[in-house]
C-alpha cells in the first residue's frame, strides 16, 4: 500500500513539475535580432552602396516538391511555387544582415513600387513639394546576387521514445509518449559581387549552413512558434532549419564584408 501511495505520489509531482515547464514554455517573449551572431568587428568608416537582387531557386526542377519532415505531426510537399515566398525571405534576411554589419549603404530594391506609388502623388498633386520625386532614387555600386543550390529542412533524423513496460512504461501512458528526435537541417547557396557599372564579377563563393537539434513531439508539439523568418520561411521558425538558414545567411554576410574591394567604400 505504501508503495502505491509512493507511485502516486512520484507520478503527481512529476506532472505538476511538466506543467511548470509547459507554462515557461509558452509565457509571451520578444527578441530582437541585432546582428551580433555574425561576430564582425566594429566598424564605423566609410561604406559602399548595394543593392540586392532577386535571389534564384535552384534546387530540383520545374514542377517538384520538396518534402519537409518534422514540422508538426506529419509531412508535407511543397511545391515549387512556394520556392518564390522561400527566396523573398531569404533575400529580405540578407539585406537586414547587411544593413546590420554597418559597411554597406542597402538601397531598397524590392519595394520599387511602392516608391513610385509616392512619386504619383506628388505628381499628381495629392503630396507637396517634399514628396518623392522621380530621378531621386541613388543608383547602387555593387549588386548582391544570390542562387538556392542547396535545401534540406530537417528531412534527416533518427526518432526514439519513452516506452515499455514498468515504471517507464506507466510514465508513458501519463504524459502522453513523450518522442524526440534528433534531426539535421542544411541549405548553401552561392553568391556573387557584381560591379553594377562593368557587370565584373568581383568574388563569389558557395555558402552552407547546417544545423543539429533536438525536437520534442507528442502534446509539445503544438507550442511551436514561428515568429523570426521573413517572407515564407515562418514555418521553419525554432526548427534546425532556422538555425542552418541563419548560419548561412552570416556566413554569407561576412564573406561579402571581408571581399568588398576598398575603393568601393566611399560613402
Amino acid at each position: 500500500m505504501n508503495r502505491k501511495i509512493w507511485m502516486v505520489g512520484l507520478f503527481a509531482l512529476a506532472f505538476l513539475m511538466t506543467v511548470g515547464c509547459m507554462e515557461k514554455m509558452v509565457e509571451p517573449t520578444a527578441k530582437t535580432d541585432t546582428g551580433e551572431a555574425m561576430q564582425l568587428p566594429p566598424y564605423n568608416g566609410l561604406k559602399a552602396k548595394v543593392a540586392v537582387a532577386n535571389f534564384e531557386w535552384k534546387v530540383g526542377g520545374s514542377g517538384s516538391t520538396t518534402t519537409i519532415s518534422g514540422l508538426g505531426q506529419q509531412d508535407i510537399s511543397v511545391s515549387s511555387s512556394r520556392h518564390s515566398g522561400y527566396s523573398t525571405g531569404l533575400r529580405d534576411m540578407l539585406t537586414t544582415a547587411m544593413v546590420q554589419s554597418k559597411r554597406y549603404r542597402v538601397l531598397e530594391r524590392q519595394n520599387i513600387a511602392a516608391l513610385k506609388q509616392e512619386m504619383s502623388l506628388s505628381k499628381q498633386g495629392y503630396a507637396d513639394k517634399s514628396g518623392v520625386k522621380k530621378g531621386g532614387i541613388k543608383g547602387a555600386d555593387l549588386l548582391i546576387m544570390g542562387a538556392i543550390t542547396g535545401w534540406d529542412p530537417a528531412t534527416s533524423g533518427v526518432g526514439g521514445g519513452l516506452g515499455g513496460g514498468g515504471l517507464l512504461g506507466k510514465a508513458g501512458a501519463i504524459f502522453g509518449g513523450i518522442k524526440g528526435a534528433f534531426k539535421k537541417s542544411s541549405m548553401a547557396m552561392d553568391i556573387r559581387i557584381v560591379d553594377t557599372h562593368t557587370s565584373e564579377v568581383l568574388a563569389a563563393t558557395r555558402v552552407e549552413g547546417e544545423a543539429k537539434d533536438v525536437s520534442l513531439g507528442g502534446f509539445l508539439g503544438g507550442f511551436g512558434g514561428s515568429g523570426g523568418m521573413a517572407g515564407g520561411l515562418g514555418g521553419f521558425a525554432k526548427t534546425p532549419m532556422e538555425k542552418a538558414i541563419r548560419t548561412c545567411m552570416y556566413n554569407a554576410v561576412k564573406y561579402i564584408a571581408e571581399n568588398t574591394p576598398k575603393e568601393y567604400m566611399k560613402y
